[in-house]
């Protein structure tokens, strides 16, 4: 008969498991050793008299069993880390930890300033911040808060906007311009070297633009094709070919001088940056606080469109 007597321990080692797909990441992150969480998954999986994870020597992947597993358990694990955290902190104030899902670009244009502030406001708390360009299911992955553009959040989550507008920009460095001219619309950037952007599930990213209610989507060409920003922004500066990015990510760059822009009728403010998360029975102290936080740093109506 399987024993229902599960501790915390193991409920956080499928989490963290399933999260990661990966042993040994994951025991990075539950700070164990990959032995000791390996057999940790083997005697829940013994207990349960079912098989959560498929183990290869190359990957991890949740079964069908796991997956179901992980759906029931994963929503009702963080109603509980909650339930212990508004009662550790109910004379304390905000601890423990809080785990964040961004994009990089969300993390760096309006998340830091408001988790630098948070921590120091409040040193008890630890910041956990994640970013990847892949979507997320925040509950079912262990985060307790998401920062998405506002069209991809899901309907059932609380929202908070904390940035203007994202605008996208398409961007070249001055030699490159004046060896091969400009685009005055989105057609003739078939006659330029673009940089193509591969996603994390492998596909190319079509670049995007609308004017005057028309959308544009365009499978650009190119001799380059690069997942990492920071990579095709260094490839743009050298006068290698134009590249698409959003605005505030080569702000810096066209303030300087180093890119200038194209395209711009072609690229108008799209959604805000939103916080979200689930609405919970017993947030945590820490929760509470940091969308306070985020609250009292609400962009004007000017910066929100």
């Amino acid at each position: 008969m399987a024993d229902s007597r599960l501790g915390l321990n193991e409920l956080e080692a499928v989490l963290a498991v399933a999260r990661r797909a990966s042993f040994r990441q994951a025991a990075i992150d539950l700070d164990v050793s990959t032995t000791a969480l390996s057999n940790t998954i083997a005697k829940l999986e013994a207990s349960l008299e079912t098989r959560l994870f498929n183990r290869t020597t190359r990957s991890v992947s949740l079964t069908e069993a796991g997956a179901m597993y992980l759906e029931q358990v994963g929503p009702a694990l963080q109603e509980v880390r909650a339930a212990l955290e508004a009662v550790r902190s109910h004379n304390a104030g905000p601890s423990g930890v809080l785990r964040i899902n961004a994009f990089a670009s969300a993390a760096r244009a309006a998340l830091l300033p408001l988790v630098l502030e948070f921590l120091q406001r409040y040193p008890k708390v630890h910041m956990d911040l994640v970013t990847e360009g892949r979507l997320v299911d925040i509950v079912a992955d262990g985060f307790d808060l998401g920062v998405r553009a506002e069209s991809l959040v899901p309907s059932d989550m609380i929202v908070i906007p904390i940035g203007p507008p994202q605008r996208y920009a398409v961007v070249g460095s001055p030699a490159y311009f004046a060896q091969h001219g400009r685009p005055h619309n989105p057609a003739d950037l078939l006659k330029h070297q673009c940089i193509r952007i591969r996603l994390p599930n492998g596909a190319i990213y079509p670049w995007h633009f609308e004017r005057a209610g028309e959308v544009t989507r365009l499978d650009v060409t190119g001799q380059l094709t690069l997942d990492e920003p920071s990579v095709a922004k260094a490839v743009v500066q050298e006068g290698v070919g134009l590249g698409f990015f959003m605005q505030q990510d080569v702000q810096a760059e066209l303030d300087a001088g180093q890119f200038e822009r194209v395209l711009e009728a072609w690229t108008p403010p799209r959604d805000n940056l939103c916080l979200y998360y689930p609405n919970r029975r017993n947030p945590s102290a820490a929760l509470k606080a940091f969308t306070a936080l985020a609250r009292g740093h609400l962009p004007s109506k000017d910066q929100r469109g």
